[in-house]
Protein backbone atom coordinates (compact mmCIF):
# COMPACT_ATOMS: atom_id res chain seq x y z
CA UNK A 1 0.00 0.00 0.00
CA UNK A 2 3.27 2.10 0.72
CA UNK A 3 4.59 1.53 -1.94
CA UNK A 4 1.42 2.61 -3.85
CA UNK A 5 0.65 5.86 -2.83
CA UNK A 6 4.46 6.26 -3.18
CA UNK A 7 4.04 5.66 -6.92
CA UNK A 8 0.74 7.80 -7.51
CA UNK A 9 2.40 10.77 -6.29
CA UNK A 10 5.29 10.59 -8.47
CA UNK A 11 2.75 9.65 -10.98
CA UNK A 12 0.95 13.35 -9.87
CA UNK A 13 4.53 14.96 -11.03
CA UNK A 14 5.34 15.51 -7.52
CA UNK A 15 9.23 15.16 -7.29
CA UNK A 16 10.89 12.21 -5.82
CA UNK A 17 12.28 13.55 -2.59
CA UNK A 18 8.75 14.95 -1.99
CA UNK A 19 6.85 12.16 -2.41
CA UNK A 20 9.23 10.11 -0.41
CA UNK A 21 8.72 12.98 2.85
CA UNK A 22 4.92 11.97 2.63
CA UNK A 23 5.50 9.03 2.44
CA UNK A 24 7.26 8.74 5.39
CA UNK A 25 5.14 10.69 7.12
CA UNK A 26 1.88 8.98 6.13
CA UNK A 27 4.03 5.80 6.95
CA UNK A 28 5.06 7.06 10.57
CA UNK A 29 1.39 7.81 11.33
CA UNK A 30 -0.03 4.72 10.32
CA UNK A 31 2.37 3.14 12.36
CA UNK A 32 1.38 5.43 15.26
CA UNK A 33 -2.32 5.02 15.21
CA UNK A 34 -1.84 0.63 15.12
CA UNK A 35 0.65 1.64 18.31
CA UNK A 36 -2.35 3.32 20.27
CA UNK A 37 -5.11 0.86 19.22
CA UNK A 38 -3.59 -2.06 19.39
CA UNK A 39 -2.13 -3.75 22.59
CA UNK A 40 0.55 -5.84 21.07
CA UNK A 41 0.80 -7.71 24.49
CA UNK A 42 -2.74 -9.25 24.35
CA UNK A 43 -2.27 -10.85 21.02
CA UNK A 44 -1.93 -14.72 21.12
CA UNK A 45 0.25 -16.49 18.96
CA UNK A 46 0.35 -19.95 17.51
CA UNK A 47 2.25 -21.37 20.20
CA UNK A 48 0.04 -19.11 22.56
CA UNK A 49 -2.98 -21.30 21.22
CA UNK A 50 -1.42 -24.42 20.27
CA UNK A 51 0.01 -24.24 24.46
CA UNK A 52 -4.03 -23.21 25.39
CA UNK A 53 -5.31 -26.27 23.29
CA UNK A 54 -3.18 -28.45 24.85
CA UNK A 55 -3.95 -27.32 28.55
CA UNK A 56 -7.49 -27.69 27.72
CA UNK A 57 -6.72 -31.43 26.65
CA UNK A 58 -5.52 -32.46 29.02
CA UNK A 59 -7.95 -30.43 31.99
CA UNK A 60 -10.66 -32.77 29.75
CA UNK A 61 -8.69 -36.23 29.87
CA UNK A 62 -8.27 -35.11 33.49
CA UNK A 63 -11.82 -34.34 34.09
CA UNK A 64 -13.25 -37.27 32.18
CA UNK A 65 -10.99 -39.74 34.23
CA UNK A 66 -12.88 -38.13 37.08
CA UNK A 67 -16.07 -38.89 35.80
CA UNK A 68 -15.04 -42.67 35.16
CA UNK A 69 -14.06 -42.74 38.85
CA UNK A 70 -16.73 -41.65 40.22
CA UNK A 71 -19.21 -43.61 38.11
CA UNK A 72 -17.47 -47.08 38.57
CA UNK A 73 -17.57 -45.96 42.27
CA UNK A 74 -21.34 -45.04 42.58
CA UNK A 75 -22.15 -48.17 40.75
CA UNK A 76 -20.14 -50.29 43.37
CA UNK A 77 -21.82 -48.73 45.93
CA UNK A 78 -25.46 -48.68 44.31
CA UNK A 79 -25.12 -52.79 43.90
CA UNK A 80 -23.02 -53.15 46.96
CA UNK A 81 -26.90 -51.44 48.68
CA UNK A 82 -29.18 -53.48 46.66
CA UNK A 83 -27.52 -56.55 47.55
CA UNK A 84 -27.54 -55.11 51.32
CA UNK A 85 -31.80 -54.57 50.59
CA UNK A 86 -32.32 -57.94 49.02
CA UNK A 87 -30.27 -59.94 51.63
CA UNK A 88 -32.26 -57.86 54.13
CA UNK A 89 -35.74 -59.06 52.83
CA UNK A 90 -34.70 -62.14 51.06
CA UNK A 91 -32.94 -64.04 53.37
CA UNK A 92 -34.75 -67.53 54.84
CA UNK A 93 -35.43 -67.34 58.69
Amino acid sequence: MELAIYEAFREAGIEEAKAKAIHKTIHATINAAIEKTVDLSQLATKSDIEQLRLETKAEIEKTKADIIKWNIGAIIAAAGIAMAIARLFFTAA
